[in-house]
Order: structure tokens, then sequence, then C-alpha cells
């Protein structure tokens, strides 16, 4: 005898499928890497701009009157875009009590939906070699510019973030403190619905299918180049020491030292074992001591880079 569908078990499936997607979202969400690069920057509209980028004042002095540090009038924009997952159960499934098949899928979507920063953000840091950043240069280039007075004036210096080379590409980070080099911007984080009252009984009569889903509003961009270096030169501790000093060796507008502190190095999978000779490993190949391990902290190997 086929299961009667009243709204009292709808409404209990939706209570079942939505606790199968939060399990599959908060595992995922431990395995995500967005959270360990990127500072999470809330949205209340369409978009945010930053005009903040380019401005990382440090203390002065305090003599005479304060120097106000205003936003530069970058006008970087991140515009925020909308992401759906849908599922559609169908009615004869709940009919004949087979919505053990469903549980698997409902969990993916949370699995999907905890994944979305990730893939977005990953996608952006391949990129970053065509991608304008706040100072209208690639987010990755040999040019930004660096003025000599702290307003921005003067003829500017060009400076580099990006080591040329034949090799894969790997990534030295600064991620501790409040600024980090991507943003994720967060207008809506993602959440699981169904479709609920008369539309969904049209959606119901038309299909014989119920709609379960999870959406979200977010987007991802570029922080601070001065927090990452590319390079494409052989992974080795040569090239990873001289990343790492250019990115200390950074000045402000002005002059004036940046102070960047690079814990971070980021590959792909196929570098992952040199990445562990160079930083992990007490000896080197030859047996000698490795003077660079440990000098930074912190090893990502992100999937989403190869």
């Amino acid at each position: 005898m086929p299961t009667i569908v009243t709204p009292a078990l709808v409404s209990a499936l939706f209570t079942g499928f939505r606790r199968e997607y939060q399990a599959g979202y908060d595992a995922m969400l431990l395995e995500s890497q967005w959270r360990r690069i990127a500072m999470e920057i809330p949205s209340g509209t369409a978009s945010n701009t930053y005009g903040w980028l380019g401005e990382a004042a440090g203390f002065r002095e305090w003599i005479g009157d304060r120097v106000i540090n205003g936003m530069k009038a970058h006008g970087y924009q991140i515009v925020n875009r909308d992401w759906e997952l849908t599922q559609g159960v169908r009615r004869t499934t709940i009919e004949d009590d087979q919505l053990g098949i469903y549980a698997p899928l409902m969990r993916r979507i949370g699995e999907e939906a905890a994944r979305l920063p990730d893939v977005l953000l990953f996608d952006l840091i391949k990129a970053g070699g065509a991608t304008l950043c706040f100072d209208g240069q690639f987010f990755f280039d040999t040019d930004h510019p660096v003025y000599p007075n702290h307003d921005g004036t003067g003829v500017a210096a060009s400076v580099s973030n990006f080591t040329a080379g034949a090799a894969a590409p790997w990534y030295v980070l600064q991620t501790r403190g409040a600024l980090r080099p991507f943003i994720v911007q967060m207008r809506q984080p993602p959440r699981f619905q169904n479709k609920t009252g008369q539309d969904a009984s049209d959606h119901v009569f038309m299909t014989n299918e119920y709609l379960y889903g999870a959406d979200a509003r977010l987007n991802v961009g570029f922080g601070f180049w001065q927090m990452a270096h590319k390079s494409q030169a052989a992974l080795n501790a040569d090239s990873l020491f001289a990343a790492i000093t250019a990115m200390r060796e950074l000045k402000a507008d002005g002059g004036k030292p940046l102070g960047v502190m690079p814990d971070t190095l980021l590959v792909p999978p196929a570098l992952e074992l040199q990445a562990r000779k160079v930083l992990v490993a007490a000896q080197t190949d030859g047996g000698g001591s490795n003077v660079m391990q440990g000098v930074l902290p912190n090893l990502i190997v992100s999937a989403r880079l190869a």
C-alpha cells in the first residue's frame, strides 16, 4: 500500500533532508582551505567597494595634529553572484517509501555548498596573472605602482610579486593578521530550502516532484597583492628564499617597509613532494642540514590548483 503524502510528511521529509545537508556541509567545511588564506567580508548590498585597499597605514609619533588616513579612490568592487543547486524528489518515490536513495544526494548538496568558496577562490588565484586588482594591474604582476610619497604622488616605481619561469606555479602568502591577500565576500551564506506553498502544489501537479536545494549569494576577489607572490621558477631552496625575501623587502607609498611576514607556501599536488623536501625535511637530498626547514610554518596543498 503506498504511503499517503501529507503536508506533515512533506515537512518531516524536509527536516530529514536538511539534517543530511547539514551533515555534509559541516564535514566538508572542516576540509575547506579558503578560511586559511582569505578574509571573509560581510556584504549587505549587491556589491562592496573596497576603497581601503592600498591604504595600510602604520603608527607615527604624534607631533602636532593627527594625520588622517583616508581611503584612496581605487574603487575596487566585488559584485555578489547568485548560486544554486537543486534536487528534485519524485512523488512516487515518497509514496513507495524509497527515500533512502536521496539521503546521499542531500548530503552531497551540503558538501558542494561548503566547497563553493574554495572553488571560486582557487579559480581566481589561478587567473591572478590576468585579472585586475585594486591598483589597476593584474594581481600577480611585475609593475605594481609604488609611489615615493605617502599620499600616492610622484613618479611610481614598478614593483613585482611575480617570478617568471617555465615550472608549475606555486605561491608564497601572508595569511596572519586582519588583512589577507584574498577576499571571500558573503552576502548570503549557503542555506538549504524546499519549495513550499501553492507554488509547490503547482509544480508537483505539473512535474510530479518536490524540489529541495541550496542557494547562496557570494563572490571572491583580491585583497593586498603585497601579501602574495607567485613563482614559476623551479621550487627549490633558492627560489623559495628569493620569493620570501622579495615580500619582506616591500615598501609602502612613502618608502616605509610594509613589514610583510610570509607564513604560507601554497602548491598544487604535483609539487607537494618537492615542497616538503624544501620546507619540511630536516636534511637535503645530499644529507646536509636543510636551512629552509620551517622557514614558513604552513604548507597548503590544493588539488584545485592542478
